[in-house]
């Protein structure tokens, strides 16, 4: 009989270390808010539960070792860094691991920045190494760029661009007969025009019109984007345009010269590509701002300058004149 007990006791002893261990390992784990973990290439089972351990994504690296030994699939850790969930279980992160769910960081580049601001943008994410030039303006299509800590600048920026000559690509060979420009390169230079004087999609192609009609009848553009861009490179002026500023020749100010600039003036997104290559069935040839956020749309000078009469009016009534 006592045996018997010994062995009894010694089953539910069994028992319950089985029942311990496996709650610690899909028990809720220590951390009380998400913590980031670098495995290193290469790196063992071992160091990685250091480096969970020193995060205090684990109570202890020891413990995780056995139970993953234990409970585990048996795969290997992947290299990378990892965002490890507040109380994640000991089970769940071992699964990130192994499949490599890493974490994706990300550099958002928006429609219209000029490519100083790409610049920036890519020299200030973290994670990032290297260093790069500023891109050619245009050069890049404005979205959304995952990458993972490690990554060069060079190759977030490779994307970029790659990613502007497939769409420009795609783009130039579904154009529209409507369309003044001659080439894809004329296409960034005013589809860039176009993404700075409107930030209303319905108006896109409407503006590509205007500007397309200006084009074939060797009218100057009249664009104020272009006059700024020489002077800041793209970024907020921050004043008022000055007089001698709107008669500068330096190759983009379209006030001084008829025909497009020598080069874009930012990075234009898909929508104001594809206003360029597919403009409105429209003669307008001016536009001046409605009061709105838009823009009023004039074909002849003398509609025109009533329309601008009526912006004057409402900037009057606003205090700004």
């Amino acid at each position: 009989m006592r045996k018997l007990g010994c062995l009894v006791l010694l089953i539910a002893g069994l028992v319950i270390g089985a029942i311990v261990a496996a709650n610690m390992w899909a028990g809720a784990g220590p951390a009380d808010k998400p913590v980031s973990v670098v495995v290193p290439a290469g790196a063992s089972l071992a160091r990685a539960a250091t480096a969970l351990e020193q995060a205090g994504a684990v109570r202890s690296a020891h413990r995780f070792r056995l139970l993953a030994r234990v409970f585990g699939g048996g795969g290997s850790v992947k290299a990378g860094e990892y965002e490890i969930p507040a109380h994640a279980s000991a089970k769940q992160i071992l699964d990130l691991l192994e499949e490599g769910k890493v974490r994706q960081r990300l550099v958002v580049v928006p429609e219209g920045l000029p490519s100083v601001m790409v610049h920036d943008a890519l020299m200030k994410a973290d994670g990032l190494t290297g260093r790069v030039p500023v891109p050619a303006e245009g050069s890049v299509l404005p979205d959304g760029y995952a990458y993972q800590r490690g990554d060069t600048r060079a190759s977030v920026l490779a994307r970029m661009q790659s990613a502007m000559r497939d769409y420009l690509a795609q783009a130039w060979g579904k154009r529209s007969k409507n369309s003044a420009v001659t080439s894809p390169e004329q296409a960034i230079i005013l589809a860039s025009i176009v993404e700075k004087e409107t930030g209303k999609p319905a108006e896109r192609r409407t503006v590509a019109a205007v500007y397309g009609n200006r084009l074939r009848l060797h009218m100057p553009l009249q664009a104020d984007p272009t006059v700024i861009y020489p002077i800041t490179r793209g970024r907020p002026l921050g004043r008022r345009i000055k007089q001698s500023e709107l008669h500068a020749r330096n190759g983009y100010n379209t006030y001084a010269s008829a025909g497009l600039p020598v080069g874009p003036i930012a990075n234009p997104g898909r929508a104001s590509i594809d206003a360029v290559l597919d403009p409105a069935d429209s003669q307008a040839l001016y536009f001046v701002a409605d009061g709105t956020g838009g823009h009023v749309f004039a074909d002849t000078l003398p509609e025109h300058n009533a329309n601008v009469r009526k912006w004057y009016a409402i900037r009057k009534a606003r205090g700004e004149m």
